[in-house]
């Protein structure tokens, strides 16, 4: 059981690393909703289970879905009424913690539903952005109801009527927006038609796009701007395997050059659905090798010892500019990690976090409004600030390994995601 600090052990006899990780947050949601939305019984395996996703599958359990759940295999099944609530349900009360996912996700299905429902959030999902959603949502025929302040959690929405089968979306602030309209467009009777504005994680979109396709609906782009999403498609209910997650993986990856050992990650495969992938080319560009083995992705740290320090443009993947920025320390030059200045409105103000985290160790910093520059140093003891933020948590526990002296406050908040994150580390290196 996890206590208030986590206090890093620094690695005195580096060893190769294997692991498993938790399956994808991101598909794991993804694939919920859409197996809601089918028609039918779908079984998911691999299910991440922790905050999040707990969250997810108890919204769907208060709305009236019939969902059974066996976290000891990971496994969920989910069936879906064609796009329709359970029972012809009208109305009802959600909750959707600090779950990003679910927050928008839920907001979309439920605004382009019939009837008054309630959604509620956590401090600090109640402080991200929604407004960019509900605006698209309110356009199209949402009726949205806010408690307080407004464009933000709590507040009711439903829908008498669609008005619209065409909408821009801004997707700076996040792509979840964009996600969201794309998995409830099955619910329109007409083609739908979604123009986008900004370019943030646009990975996250293929992502929604690929697993549509593999549960049965297709997406036409007449050009890279535009969502087209023929009518009369329903998604088909099906048995469906989640990915490991890229995004804890990439911890365990980023080991391989600050340890010097190999890192193997079981399940791992590269042109997965997850932009965190994209990660591993970083730290071929660090001097790493990339090796694709049977049962998962390895990487090999640099001949030499030495960690490569130069620019990378982190907007399609920046849950790892937390990740890069940890390790960069180590570099043997200046590491730059571009237009991330979205991370500002994540769980916390990650740049922020980064900034402050970094000064506690002794590590000059300087930033930008989209990107940080961070100098070689050598890190000394601190106090990490984790912001409740569990990718502060778990990204900073990476100097730790070679400095001793880092704690880590607040560990639990990693249960957001991997609930079991500590363990792991400390069984895979000690």
């Amino acid at each position: 059981m996890l206590t208030q600090e986590y206090h890093v052990k620094k690695v005195q006899q580096p060893r190769p690393i294997t692991v498993s990780v938790p399956g994808s947050k991101s598909i794991t949601n993804r694939a919920l909703l859409i197996a809601a939305l089918a028609e039918g019984k779908s079984t998911l395996t691999g299910v991440l289970f922790s905050d999040d996703s707990r969250y997810f599958l108890q919204a769907l359990c208060d709305l009236g879905f019939d969902v059974a759940i066996d976290e000891d295999s990971c496994t969920v099944s989910v069936t879906g009424c064609g796009g329709k609530l359970p029972n012809k349900s009208k109305s009802g009360s959600i909750y959707v913690g600090s779950a990003g996912t679910a927050a928008r996700f839920l907001s979309a299905y439920l605004g382009m539903s019939e009837g008054s429902f309630y959604l509620d959030a956590s401090e600090q999902m109640r402080k991200r952005p929604m407004k960019e959603l509900l605006i698209a949502l309110e356009e199209i025929g949402a009726t949205v109801t806010f408690e307080g302040e407004a464009y933000h959690f709590p507040f009711t929405i439903g829908c008498k009527k669609r008005q619209k089968h065409e909408v821009t979306i801004d997707v700076d602030k996040s792509s979840q927006f964009l996600s969201a309209l794309l998995i409830v467009s099955v619910l329109f009777e007409e083609n739908f038609t979604i123009h986008v504005t900004g370019k943030h994680g646009m990975a996250y979109v293929d992502m929604t796009v690929a697993m549509m396709k593999q549960f049965g609906v297709r997406i036409l782009k007449p050009d890279a701007g535009t969502f087209v999403i023929p009518a009369g498609q329903r998604y088909i209910a099906r048995d469906y395997a989640v990915e490991p997650d890229l995004s804890a993986a990439c911890y365990f990856y980023a080991m391989s050059p600050l340890l010097g050992v190999s890192a193997k990650v079981f399940g791992v495969h590269r042109n997965c659905l997850q932009g965190d992938e994209q990660f591993l080319d970083v730290l071929c560009d660090m001097g790493c090798t990339i090796t694709e083995k049977e049962d998962g992705v390895v990487v090999l740290p640099p001949p030499d010892g030495r960690m490569h320090g130069k620019k990378w443009n982190l907007s399609e993947f920046s849950d790892q500019a937390l990740t890069l920025a940890a390790i960069a320390p180590f570099a043997d030059a200046p590491v730059t990690i571009e237009h991330i200045g979205h991370i500002r409105l994540q769980e916390c103000d990650r740049m922020s976090a980064i900034l402050t985290n970094l000064a506690a160790m002794g590590v000059r910093c300087e930033s930008t409004k989209d990107s940080v520059t961070i100098y070689p140093e050598k890190p000394h003891a601190a106090t990490i600030q984790t912001f409740d933020d569990h990718r502060v948590a778990m990204a900073f526990t990476l100097p730790g390994l070679l400095t001793g002296g880092i704690v880590i406050e607040n560990p639990s908040c990693c249960r957001k995601t991997f609930e079991h994150y500590f363990d792991v580390v400390d069984a895979a290196l000690y």
